[in-house]
């Protein structure tokens, strides 16, 4: 058995035992992939060993690999695998103290991580930055990034049960994304054992620097000098194969990497799906936290004016923009004790009532909202957070939008469970039917989206599907999440049909196939459509760059069997 032989070589420990292989066949995605074998490295030397030993047996055994796991709660079956799983919370889980930066770097390193201007309220802060390993919870390293008045603001709605390992791997982002952009931006350093079971630390270089790592005769030298020819060798298509939406997540990004003034291979890594090499350390940029607080509710009787509405806040600079549909409000409203339990500052009967001023809004409307917008100021005092708030209501006027003024974090705190939550609502308690993530992160430019979203609707009611709507409406991207009897085969094969059509129409609005949750197993097979032959071909080039042998996540990205995902559906 391999679990036997791996043992040998780990301090870590090794199973295979039922109980743990069922556990780790799952993840929040709609597959079922059941493992060999989970292994839990004690260290980096543990990794180095692992990677040995596979490239040793793979000459009998040929699809052994490796695929890392953390908090388990990808959406696109990411961390699945038919061979090894590397868990990476039960060790690899230390968070160094945070640091400051000076005043005047902070607000260098801020504005060019955000690629924005100062007038969005970021330049000026004291930045922070912070070591952490990848099998940290997201929800343990905030507690001590807060303690110093810093946060990484690029935390998704599972932020309770993942880990800052995945948000890398994913390229993370939030309900806070629209202000100070993806995880990407904050990634300064990367900790990474790769296929020759060597670990390296890559970071930002200028062309000086670059030109010394290529100069290098080892393996390092020879990953830079063919990413560097590749890049510069197709610059401009590279660029302008870009996706023209504010985040993306969807293959590669090999746009980030090089500019012709620094080269940076932090920013392939990221979002990589782990595909490309072990990240074993992360080097975090953080953000001075903005205490003052405002939000306005919006109540739509329809997505028509949704577009102006957007593009009438934005100027304002919100740190949020999010919205959640008629049937996410439904679904607090059904399970609303399950909803209160998540707003530990209050009890039941505090919670309901603080919901009396919506439901009437909702009956001087005769109709429940269509779309409720979540619209968050965040400034550095409340004079700023309140001056915003006035001038947006001054604007709102012009659309006779039904609104509400929230004032207190304890009254904005119900809005926000509802928006996280409503994901884990529907996978913990509707009964007969399961979540399908499968079309669950399309994301187009904001003004496409009343064209958009009817047209999404009406391909979900043709094939007799109900699902709910939630999303960074300030992006414009939406998580629409189907409800599906996945015992049926009727049921599965929708998913194939469904998921061409709506990625055609997203394609063709410009858009891309997911701003933040991945590829997997489930959005792998479309991105030769997303991008056409020869991007995808630089995909492929990529990974035979850095895992010529196919050890890391196989089947991700790259080289999948376009029946896997239909084949590995959950029946459960």
């Amino acid at each position: 058995m391999i679990a036997s032989e791996i043992k040998k070589v780990l301090k870590g420990e090794t199973t295979d035992d039922n109980e743990t292989l069922t556990k780790y066949s799952r993840d929040a995605s709609l597959f079922e992939v059941r493992p060999a074998v989970v292994v839990f490295p004690k260290d980096v030397e543990d990794i180095k060993n692992l990677i040995r030993f596979i490239k040793r047996r793979k000459r009998s055994l040929s699809n052994l690999s490796l695929t890392v796991r953390s908090g388990g709660t990808d959406m696109s079956g990411g961390p699945l695998n038919e061979s090894i799983i590397v868990d990476f919370v039960r060790y690899f889980n230390h968070i160094n103290p945070v640091r400051s930066y000076p005043s005047d770097i902070a607000s260098e390193r801020a504005t060019t991580a955000l690629g924005r201007s100062a007038s969005n309220g970021v330049k000026g802060i004291k930045g922070g930055y912070i070591n952490v390993e990848p099998g940290v919870f997201y929800r343990d390293f905030e507690k001590e990034t807060l303690k110093q008045g810093f946060l990484l603001p690029t935390y998704p709605a599972s932020r309770e049960i993942c880990t800052v390992g995945g948000m890398v791997a994913n390229n993370a982002g939030g309900e806070k994304t629209l202000r100070y952009g993806k995880t990407d931006k904050y990634v300064k350093e990367l900790k990474v054992v790769l296929s020759d079971g060597n670990e390296y630390v890559f970071s930002k270089l200028n062309k000086k620097e670059l030109e010394k790592k290529m100069a290098q005769s080892d393996f390092e030298g020879e990953i830079y000098r063919k990413t560097y020819n590749l890049l510069e060798n197709n610059y401009d298509v590279v660029q302008n194969a870009k996706p023209k939406v504010s985040k993306n997540s969807a293959g590669y990004a090999l746009w980030n990497v090089w500019d012709r003034k620094y080269f940076d291979l932090t920013q392939l890594f990221t979002g990589s799906q782990g595909t490309l090499g072990i990240i074993t350390g992360i080097k975090f940029q953080l953000v001075k936290i903005k205490e003052h607080k405002k939000m306005v509710i919006l109540f739509l009787k329809n997505l028509k004016p949704l577009p102006k509405i957007v593009n009438a806040i934005l100027p304002f600079e919100p740190e949020g923009l999010e919205a959640f549909d008629d049937n996410t409000l439904k679904l607090a409203i059904r399970f609303f004790p399950a909803i209160a339990k998540k707003v530990k500052s209050q009890n039941l009967i505090t919670f309901a009532w603080q919901f009396l001023p919506d439901a009437l809004i909702q009956l001087r409307m005769l109709q429940l909202a269509k779309l409720i917008i979540l619209v968050q100021f965040a400034e550095d005092s409340d004079e700023e957070a309140e001056y915003k708030l006035r001038q947006l209501e001054d604007k709102l006027k012009l659309f006779k939008v039904h609104k509400r003024i929230l004032h207190t974090e304890q009254e904005m705190e119900k809005y926000w469970v509802i928006r996280r939550e409503s994901f884990n609502l529907l996978r913990q308690h509707v009964k007969g039917k399961r979540t399908a993530p499968f079309v669950d992160d399309i994301i187009v430019q904001p003004s496409e989206l009343p064209e958009l979203l009817p047209k999404v609707q009406k391909i979900l009611k043709d094939y007799n599907i109900k699902s709910t709507l939630a999303g960074h409406a300030g992006s414009g991207n939406f998580h629409i999440i189907p409800l599906m009897d996945l015992t049926k085969e009727s049921e599965r094969r929708k998913i194939p049909e469904v998921s061409d059509k709506i990625y055609d129409l997203v394609i063709k609005y410009g858009g891309s196939i997911t701003a933040e949750h991945n590829d997997g197993i489930i959005r792998s097979p479309y991105l030769k459509k997303m991008y056409g032959n020869r991007i995808y071909g630089f995909f492929e080039d990529v990974k035979d760059i850095f895992d010529p042998e196919n050890l890391f996540n196989p089947g991700k990205k790259v080289y999948f069997d376009p029946n896997y995902s239909l084949e590995h559906i959950s029946r459960s």
